[in-house]
């Protein structure tokens, strides 16, 4: 029996859709729906993880071994099974390196696999790069139209680079009162700072003011909405307080997120996508020990893990982390008062790349987009 599967460019990807903001929310919404009901199957013992990621050491005695010589030195598997009306089995791979940057390469290179479920024939291999940040920063987007007062007028954006130029995009698509932008970059004058302003001067003409902010305090006060995917490592991370964002603020986080006076937290309303994630973060976390092997004090640095200390620390039940699932499927209420500080952690996860990429998938064969390819007309061995 004859195996086709189709093969998708990134240029292909956009042809298919791919930056279509308000198709990504959604999809994304779909995901979490179905995440609640429990149609879906991740990594680990119970099926619920990020996935599988390779960390290289900072020292190692054989030549030439890679090693941990830079922010994100890592490979991540990330495969999933997602039901409903996708019922699709995929996976996103991917390797990733600051380095890249200065050979003038992403960070990271993603591609996606989507598989038969029944057969694990390939369906379709594509470029992942922009499907994996426009779900994620539709993911955060898509709670805000649960979460976010629906008079936000003021975003404020923490880390001008891809993830949250998407994340931008599919936040204007559920929040239409927006008309201010925060940026808070490396510094005022970075190039992805700069890019993400003229970005939105050319795209938005219903944002009247965009305010480049030298300070995170100064990007997070007097803002309605806070979205966070800084790309920093724990040792570089600046500490947030919880006085600076005022009454009825929704705050994403999507990256970076430290924070050490825990016990301010418990009076916010706290939101994850995926609670066992984070707490399967926080044992391995525990288990890599409190400094590295240069003997540096670990910090952690996800939104997540601080809620998962205070359930773990017995200073809030487990039922004030919300899940954003129930919140979806009309379990738990989203946002009950305007005055109330929502903070939600989106950690991402396969079955949202299983998701827009399939969907991305339907498209291009809709439009006759991509290149088919042949595994097989015989398998060689059966």
């Amino acid at each position: 029996m004859a195996i086709d599967f189709l093969y998708l460019s990134e240029k292909d990807m956009i042809d298919a859709g791919v930056l279509d903001a308000k198709r990504c929310v959604e999809t994304m919404r779909d995901v979490m729906s179905l995440f609640g009901r429990g149609d879906f199957i991740m990594g680990g013992p119970k099926g619920d993880e990020h996935g599988l990621q390779i960390n290289f050491p900072k020292v190692k005695d054989i030549e030439d071994f890679p090693l941990d010589n830079g922010p994100d030195r890592r490979f991540n598997a990330m495969p999933a099974y997602l039901g409903g009306r996708f019922h699709i089995a995929g996976q996103k791979w991917y390797g990733s390196n600051h380095a890249n940057i200065s050979k003038g390469l992403p960070r990271s290179i993603l591609m996606t696999t989507l598989n038969d479920v029944d057969t694990g024939a390939p369906i379709a291999y594509m470029s992942a790069n922009l499907a994996s940040a426009m779900r994620t920063g539709a993911m955060p987007a898509m709670a805000a139209s649960y979460l976010a007062r629906k008079d936000s007028k003021v975003l404020s954006i923490l880390g001008p680079g891809v993830i949250n130029r998407c994340a931008l995009m599919c936040y204007m698509a559920v929040l239409p009162e927006l008309n201010k932008v925060k940026i808070k970059g490396s510094s005022p004058t970075s190039a992805s700072t700069l890019a993400l302003k003229q970005f939105i001067e050319d795209t938005y003409p219903q944002i009247k003011e965009i305010e480049i902010c030298e300070t995170l305090e100064e990007a997070c006060r007097d803002a309605d909405v806070v979205s966070e995917a800084m790309s920093v490592t724990p040792d570089k991370a600046e500490e947030f307080h919880l006085s600076w964002f005022k009454k009825g603020a929704s705050v994403f986080s999507m990256g970076s997120f430290l924070y050490r006076e825990f016990d301010e937290l418990t009076g916010t309303t706290m939101v994850v996508d995926n609670y066992g994630m984070y707490d399967k973060y926080m044992n391995n976390f525990l288990a890599r020990g409190a400094f590295d092997e240069l003997g540096n004090k670990r910090e952690w640095v996800i939104m997540g893990i601080h809620f998962i200390h205070l359930v773990r620390e017995g200073r809030i039940p487990k039922e004030r982390v919300l899940n954003l699932c129930d919140i979806v499927n009309g379990i738990t209420p989203g946002r009950k008062s305007p005055d109330e500080i929502v903070l939600c952690s989106s950690g991402g996860m396969p079955i949202e790349d299983v998701a827009w990429g399939y969907d991305c998938y339907k498209k291009a064969v809709e439009l006759g987009i991509g290149t088919g390819l042949n595994l097989w007309n015989e398998p060689y061995l059966k």
